[in-house]
């Protein structure tokens, strides 16, 4: 198998976004195929037993276990990296996989993290149950405020880790100003990008050290596959983080990196497409209901930091109804093209409750300190005619008397 012509490293790099997107990364085979071949299998075969010490070594080039490296993998892998602007990249098993071990790679007891309360659900449960079960004490803090960051540091702190845009409130926390704090500590930024990807906002750019992503979302775009991808140094990525992921095995399988690499292939269109989406819909629902948190509407309190770090807003937002879970539970019931279902980043328009489902597992009091309240509801809007998504919801808040 052999790249490409033009895959040279130092020409790539220089490749436009759009290009990047298509032909980063791309070996081909002696057939020729243009579309990326799917390798599936977990061993490789040697010319000589000499060759396998050699590859154990590290002093041959090649393959060796599909838990370290497969060829659909390593083009998935070397894709990424350049569209975020990454030295290297290690892709997951799926987004939590991604998120736990650019986390655990580089934590051990006696460390302290300080993380953002606005997180996923589960990456909540990692920093407030898992981490401190490994001694890893942890600290949450309103991210928005850079001076918290500050405060809350400690001698020990090893890690900032947050996400932004925050799912599912929507809070915008200034990348470049939190990384450059921990630069200045010889801290850690590890920043979960999995609304905005690359497409929309690029960490690295602004400093971060560590980019984690769920890969199922956006990237794929389309509901198929799970899967996640740590961008970062090649120094991070190799010395860090794949002692950890080869012994551990949060393992992406091949049939998985090739349907994303063919996600990645229209990943802007997608997103651009889908943000020109949601905030027509956001406008529509602004004029409709109690509160809209869309960082691409000028209601937004942190709008102008948000398009001054992001290309566009995404397709994701919430909606505060008033009324709580029952109001709520009801406008769910009454969508007819929207589905209700707690993914996002997928084509198809999703709508779910956070706190009864992504969030359910923070329990009520740390939903409440962040703001998912049982009246809010979250939305991806897809590809669909937005005029078409307008109706069902406008329908929908009838039925709800709104």
């Amino acid at each position: 198998m052999k790249k490409k012509s033009g895959q040279d490293k130092n020409i790539t790099d220089k490749w436009r976004p759009a290009t990047q997107a298509i032909r980063g990364g791309t070996y081909r085979t002696e057939f020729g195929e243009t579309s990326e071949a799917l390798f599936l299998t977990s061993g490789y075969s040697y010319d000589c037993a000499e060759d396998a010490a050699a590859r154990f070594m590290g002093e041959q080039d090649g393959m060796t276990y599909s838990r370290l490296q497969n060829p659909t993998v390593q083009m998935l892998e070397e894709r990424i990296a350049l569209l975020d602007g990454a030295e290297a990249c290690r892709a997951t098993a799926s987004g939590m996989a991604a998120m736990t071990a650019a986390l655990l790679c580089q934590l051990q007891a006696g460390d302290h993290v300080v993380a953002s309360r606005a997180l996923f659900g589960s990456c909540r449960w990692l920093t407030d149950t898992l981490l401190p079960k490994f001694g890893i004490e942890t600290t949450v803090i309103d991210g928005r405020d850079i001076d918290a960051w500050a405060q809350a540091s400690k001698p020990n702190t090893k890690v900032y880790f947050f996400e932004t845009p925050a799912n599912p409130t929507m809070d915008i926390i200034d990348v470049r100003a939190v990384c450059d704090m921990a630069r200045e500590r010889g801290i850690t930024s590890v920043v979960d990008n999995a609304f905005a990807t690359a497409a929309l906002q690029k960490p690295i750019a602004m400093g971060a050290d560590v980019v984690a992503y769920s890969a199922t979302k956006m990237m794929d775009g389309q509901g198929r596959v799970l899967a996640g991808a740590i961008c970062a140094s090649e120094a991070f990525i190799n010395d860090i983080l794949l002692p950890f992921h080869r012994n551990t095995g949060p393992t992406l399988s091949a049939f998985n990196a090739w349907v994303v690499l063919k996600g990645l292939e229209t990943l802007d269109l997608r997103i651009k497409k889908q943000s020109e989406n949601a905030l027509q819909v956001a406008q529509f629902l602004e004029s409709r209901i109690e509160r809209v948190s869309y960082p691409g509407l000028e209601s937004h309190p942190q709008h102008q930091l948000a398009m001054q770090q992001m290309e566009a807003a995404g397709p994701i937002f919430s909606i505060y109804l008033g009324g709580g879970r029952e109001r709520a539970h009801g406008m769910l019931n009454a969508l007819n093209i929207i589905d209700i279902c707690n993914n996002i980043g997928d084509s198809k328009s999703l709508m779910t409750h956070p706190s009864s489902t992504t969030h359910y597992g923070m329990g009520e009091e740390a939903r409440l300190e962040v703001g998912i309240t049982e009246d809010m509801l979250r939305i991806n809007v897809g590809l669909e005619d937005p005029l078409d998504i307008i109706d069902d919801l406008d329908g929908a808040l009838r039925a709800v008397g709104l």
